[in-house]
């Protein structure tokens, strides 16, 4: 077996299980078999293995090699497009069902951790930042939004108490969300993928798949052996390539950048961060950050379209991180690194199947964290029977990116500089 390494990220290197699993050989037969070991993937085999279904994950490279390794590590509630943009767009109805799971992930991710004794440096509390006026009073507007449809773990900020939570002179106010939190990602995916082989489950590395042969018992094939199962869960999300050429088409790879600093000094920390809280802003191109388990600044944003990976991660994100802390001036940074995302026109999840046995979700749009999470549990019921919810999703329209896969990426980029401009305009 040829070794695969993670990316050079500060979660690879302070990984909890550094062992590669093998990979597969031969013919297999399970009841379900998952296509990629990210935080859908798992979520999905764990919540069906917890039901005693034999589960069976192939997995092209590493155990959360894609965006589940890679992220902020930011526990953050609710779509990329919120549940008022769900309202306007797709119905009242749908506002309401796609509302009450809106805070349900996360609920779920603490379930799993706190269930199965996972070390993943779970922390508590999130803040949303606001720019300038205008976005905290999208704040303010949240706020009231969330309330109606159940989350009351809510503070509002003005420009004198986020001091008490960010040591930065940037910001307007905020949103503090209590039920909100992070963690180190990558040690998060492996305690899940130790969960699932600890109920019985097999997960295959370095074991990507070259074809799915539909039918009334699909079978999924490798380079050099093949997995026989009743269902088949499909979740490469931003990895998944053109395994599944009608996936593909619906979305579009984008890639984040992110770096971490030496450990600082306990009171440099409290002074960036008194709560340990971590933090988005409000940009359409935002920066978030947090502190790490060993006191590191982890410092994201930005976004390439088409998944290019720029050549000098630091000097994109450096710049951000001091004019956010210019006290960082002489801090070095120890860790630089991207990863993809999958971007969908709409910016909401996209669930569904390809005929009665094929299930997949992707497209989370750099929501994933939380929302991976629920859709690993939708999934589980439906196949299952109990569809219900897994069916409010899939029947959100799917559209395409216009102009195919030529012009999706600069209709997207010429869309981002217009809300790029639009916030440093504050308007």
């Amino acid at each position: 077996m040829n070794p695969i390494a993670h990316t050079g990220s500060y979660y690879a290197a302070s990984a909890n299980d550094t062992r590669q699993r093998p990979s597969l050989n031969g013919e297999l037969n399970a009841d379900i078999c998952v296509i990629g070991a990210g935080y859908t993937g798992l979520s999905s085999a764990l919540h069906l293995a917890e039901s005693g279904f034999k589960v069976v994950v192939l997995e092209a490279s590493r155990i959360g090699f894609g965006a589940s390794g890679r992220n902020g590590g930011q526990i953050v509630n609710s779509y990329s497009r919120d549940i008022d943009f769900i309202e306007r767009h797709y119905g009242t109805e749908a506002g309401a069902q796609l509302g009450k799971m809106a805070f349900e992930g996360g609920r779920i991710m603490r379930r799993i951790i706190s269930q199965y004794g996972i070390a993943c440096d779970l922390k508590a509390g999130g803040i949303f930042a606001a720019c300038n006026p205008k976005q905290l009073r999208e704040l303010e507007a949240k706020k009231r939004l969330w309330e109606a449809h159940g989350h009351q773990e809510l503070e509002l900020l003005d420009a004198d108490s986020i001091q008490q939570h960010v040591g930065s002179q940037r910001y307007s106010g905020g949103l503090l969300d209590h039920q909100s939190g992070h963690i180190h990602p990558l040690n998060l995916a492996l305690g899940e993928a130790a969960t699932i082989e600890s109920l019985g489950g097999q997960i295959f590395e370095a074991s990507p798949v070259i074809r799915v042969e539909e039918g009334a018992k699909p079978r999924v094939h490798t380079a050099n052996g093949s997995v026989s199962a009743d269902f088949v869960v499909v979740a490469g999300n931003a990895y998944l390539g053109g395994l599944i050429p009608k996936l593909q088409q619906k979305a579009m790879p984008c890639g984040t950048q992110v770096i971490a600093t030496e450990p600082l000094d306990p009171s440099l920390q409290k002074q960036l961060l008194p709560s340990d809280h971590c933090v988005e802003d409000c940009n359409y191109l935002l920066d978030y950050y947090r502190l790490s388990g060993d006191g590191r600044l982890i410092y994201g944003g930005g976004t390439t379209y088409g998944a290019r990976e720029p050549s000098k991660v630091e000097s994109l994100i450096r710049p951000k991180m001091l004019k956010t802390f210019p006290s960082l001036e002489g801090v070095r940074v120890d860790y630089a690194w991207t990863g993809n995302f999958l971007l969908t026109l709409m910016r909401l999840p996209q669930f569904g199947r390809i005929g009665s046995n094929i299930y997949y979700a992707q497209g989370y749009s750099g929501h994933g964290l939380t929302c991976t999470h629920l859709a690993g549990s939708l999934i589980s019921d439906a196949i299952q029977g109990q569809a219900e919810r897994f069916d409010v999703f899939a029947r959100l329209p799917q559209p395409p990116f216009p102009g195919g896969r030529l012009l999706r990426i600069p209709f997207t980029a010429m869309g981002a500089w217009y809300y790029n401009l639009r916030d440093q305009l504050g308007v």
